[in-house]
């Protein structure tokens, strides 16, 4: 029998509205750590995005390897299996590998290929050993697919498919008596749930690309903890902490499964203890005036941990603009248990000449608009790597358009 947890999406080093969450992240991580000697697990793995940014702090990356240290420290015979996941470098994540080979400890960053061209598929199998020493399942280990790593197809599903097809094919060919397939995966599926839709379309992979003798797939990407569809053992761990507003009200969690003589015999989602907490005020968009009521109803911040104070989402809708609005918000807010994130503003009602009058995007900075419909879109944040691109590319229009003003 094996005892595996698995977790993904930790985002480590992540920038929450200029707040930083590094307090939130080593309380997860000692909760973690605590929960994998309670349960005794025999393989802990970490299926994408382990840093919120491909090039990440040296804080961010002290937190990760004294993690892996503590977490061996204290259960020597765990192994560690992690996979980069699209917000990590994939060459960076592998650099320690040599180093972290004593510690069973394994970083899948990139696909390699043969020499012939051929995706290397048994680079990505990883032995997993229950207690007694024996093999119990062979883990494969698959990381972020990037444009290049996957067969031609006609879709990226069946791109994606093919490729796990592959490491599939090979992993069971080395299957001994016993002994079960693992897999994991960082990508999103069709029929995944979102704060507020279903993945689907061209960004979507078919979840039939993994197939049914697989025992437990383990999955990162999508933040949301859930199985998807009819298959069971296919499961998305959830982030362990709400990375934006559209995720305050997930369950966060981890998930335990117990494999024995190659079969799924137990699953279970362990909850996440939050150190922080994301809150909306109102829940749903009110007036000015309404707003400024309940804010100043906020519980007072004497005594209170001022660094672990719930993050503050300002929900507001506005006939008429007020330029002094946020100093508003900032004077009512003043002492109270909280921490301002950002004030979302609502779409205003049509005109009536049918027209839409957008209040939200008329206020927005471009770089703004696009973190905003990049949450709704993807249920996540954008990496800073993404908004530094974005910025650089209105940066190059703006710069263009003031050009041709200037010519004209």
């Amino acid at each position: 029998m094996i005892r595996i947890i698995h977790t993904a999406d930790w985002h480590l080093g992540q920038t929450f509205y200029g707040y930083d969450r590094e307090s939130e992240h080593r309380h997860f991580m000692r909760w973690l750590t605590d929960t994998i000697e309670e349960r005794q697990a025999d393989a802990l793995l970490v299926s994408g995005d382990v840093f919120d940014v491909a090039n990440p702090s040296a804080a961010a990356t002290r937190l990760f390897y004294q993690f892996v240290a503590d977490a061996k420290r204290r259960l020597p015979q765990l192994q560690i299996v992690v996979t980069a996941g699209n917000h990590d470098s994939a060459s960076r994540l592998e650099a320690p590998q040599a180093l972290l080979d004593a510690m069973d400890t394994h970083l899948i960053g990139t696909v390699s290929k043969t020499p012939e061209g051929e995706v290397d598929a048994d680079r990505m199998i990883v032995k997993l050993r229950g207690k007694s020493g024996r093999t119990e399942a062979l883990c494969m280990a698959v990381p972020y697919l990037r444009q290049g790593d996957c067969p031609d197809a006609e879709t990226t599903s069946e791109s994606v498919g093919r490729l796990y097809a592959e490491v599939t094919r090979r992993a069971f060919g080395q299957l001994g008596e016993g002994q079960a397939v693992v897999a994991m995966g960082h990508l999103s599926l069709t029929g995944a749930q979102l704060a507020d839709k279903l993945v689907g379309g061209l960004e979507g992979v078919d979840a039939g690309c993994f197939d049914r003798r697989i025992s437990y797939v383990a999955l990162g990407h999508i933040h949301r903890a859930q199985r998807v569809g009819d298959n069971a053992a296919v499961r998305y761990a959830g982030s362990p902490i709400p990375l934006s507003f559209a995720e305050k009200d997930y369950r966060h969690s981890v998930r335990l499964v117990e494999i024995d003589n190659g079969r799924l015999t137990a699953g279970e989602s362990i909850e996440c203890p939050l150190l922080t907490s994301l809150i909306s005020v109102p829940p749903q968009p009110m007036l000015p005036a309404e707003v400024l009521a309940l804010l100043e109803r906020l519980p007072e911040a004497a005594g209170a941990d001022a660094d672990n104070a719930p993050f503050l989402e300002v929900n507001v809708r506005f006939d008429e603009p007020d330029p002094f609005f946020r100093n508003s918000v900032e004077k009512a807010i003043a002492g109270k248990h909280v921490r301002l994130a950002r004030i979302e503003l609502a779409r205003a009602a049509a005109t009536p000449t049918g027209e839409p009058a957008d209040a939200k995007a008329a206020s927005l900075s471009p770089l703004e608009m696009f973190r905003s419909v990049f949450e709704r879109r993807n249920g996540c944040t954008p990496s800073a790597e993404m908004e530094r691109m974005f910025s650089a590319v209105v940066d190059e229009v703006t710069s263009g358009t003031e050009q041709d003003a200037e010519k004209s």
